[in-house]
């Protein structure tokens, strides 16, 4: 891990990020790759339908950058979270 860049903070029940800032720290370190990370305030780890659509996004904007995403992981309470990755879902 090179760094842990927070990128944006949402209010408590949504959140929208421009794909360009996600990357922007990640080129300017000259990384091969990322993994994103966010928390769910209600508590439930299960990636929304947007979450799955971000995660596409990032996924092919990083192909163009030649940044790979290793992994998206939503974090819910009490020590849970889901790996979007383990669940197929990008």
């Amino acid at each position: 891990v090179m760094d842990v860049i927070v990128v944006y903070k949402g209010t408590a029940n949504s959140s929208t990020v421009r794909v360009a800032e996600i990357f922007k720290a990640a080129v300017a370190r000259n990384a091969t790759s990322v993994i994103i990370a966010h928390n769910h305030p209600g508590g439930d780890p299960n990636p929304s339908s947007e979450d799955v659509t971000l995660t596409r996004a990032v996924k092919d904007a990083g192909k163009l950058l030649d940044i790979s995403l290793l992994d998206h992981i939503v974090i819910g309470n009490a020590g849970r979270y889901v790996s979007m990755k383990e669940k197929g879902l990008f």
